[in-house]
């Protein structure tokens, strides 16, 4: 066969998908064993619709998005999972990606009759292509990211609707409703509480209060700090009636700052404190 450039996508990791599969599990949804990977995207397509307009919606997508393998440029053909192709390419976009070039050299040389171009030049293009692809998606990550705190420096004090984006041992991100952005509610500025990270279900409990904290939780919170520098927004989760989660603030010397050693997450759970009392500030 001849050298040529394609766009795969591998199909997903079992031990990511059982990962997923117990995660879901835990929000009330199964997904049936099955065969092959083919099955598989119609159980999760399936498994997409029964959770269309529930609050669990958003966190069930990023869920199956993170189980998913990373497409990528190949001369070696796999086929594209996520689009169910056995062959796919980038011929063309609004863009314009150097593997388009690629492609469209490619198909110039062969129209013209030539013979198959050298495989190890051009996989090396390939990976060359993908690293530089993830290198300009954390670019306009941070782009974003940098936007988004700007976007929030004069709201500092204000109280928004949003709901939890990620779960840490040491915190929980919160995404703002209609907005989208997100900040970090640090597990040292939640008061009176002890918290157990749970890595099975990326969720956080409190030991005292029973609140748990997982993807797609509805809270409100207040914009504590907006650091333009380091791209960086702190959220304080807002009091509710007949809940106590009101943030301490700048308060407390708590030496806990909701992280763990990473070396004791063998099984699965970790405990993290809140500080009761004032935090130093550094």
């Amino acid at each position: 066969p001849r050298t040529f450039v394609y766009r795969i996508h591998e199909e997903p990791n079992l031990d990511k998908i059982e990962v997923f599969r117990s995660f879901i599990a835990h929000l009330g949804y199964t997904m049936r064993q099955t065969k092959n990977a083919r099955e598989l995207s119609g159980e999760i397509n399936n498994l997409l619709s029964s959770a269309k307009g529930k609050p669990e919606e958003g966190a069930i997508e990023i869920m199956a998005l993170r189980s998913m393998a990373r497409a990528r440029y190949s001369t070696d053909n796999m086929g594209h999972y996520g689009l169910a192709f056995d062959y796919y390419t980038h011929f063309t976009s609004p863009i314009r990606r150097y593997p388009d070039m690629m492609v469209h050299r490619m198909l110039a040389h062969y129209l013209d009759k030539g013979k198959s171009l050298d495989k190890k030049s051009y996989e090396e293009k390939c990976v060359h292509s993908s690293e530089r692809e993830q290198l300009a998606t954390e670019a306009e990550r941070s782009s974003i990211k940098y936007k988004m705190v700007e976007f929030m420096q004069d709201k500092v004090g204000m109280e928004f609707n949003g709901n939890v984006s990620g779960v840490t041992e040491w915190g929980i991100f919160v995404e703002l409703e209609g907005t989208k952005v997100e900040g970090l509610v640090a597990l040292r500025d939640i008061k009176d509480d002890y918290f157990v990270y749970d890595q099975d279900t990326m969720s956080l409990k409190g030991r005292e209060t029973g609140r748990v904290f997982v993807l797609g939780t509805p809270v409100k919170v207040k914009v504590v700090k907006a650091n333009l520098e380091q791209k960086q927004l702190d959220y304080a989760l807002v009091q509710e009636e007949g809940v106590d989660q009101e943030t301490s603030g700048n308060k407390g010397k708590g030496k806990s700052r909701g992280r763990t050693n990473p070396n004791n997450r063998s099984k699965g759970k970790t405990s993290s404190r809140s500080p009761k009392k004032a935090r130093n500030k550094k």
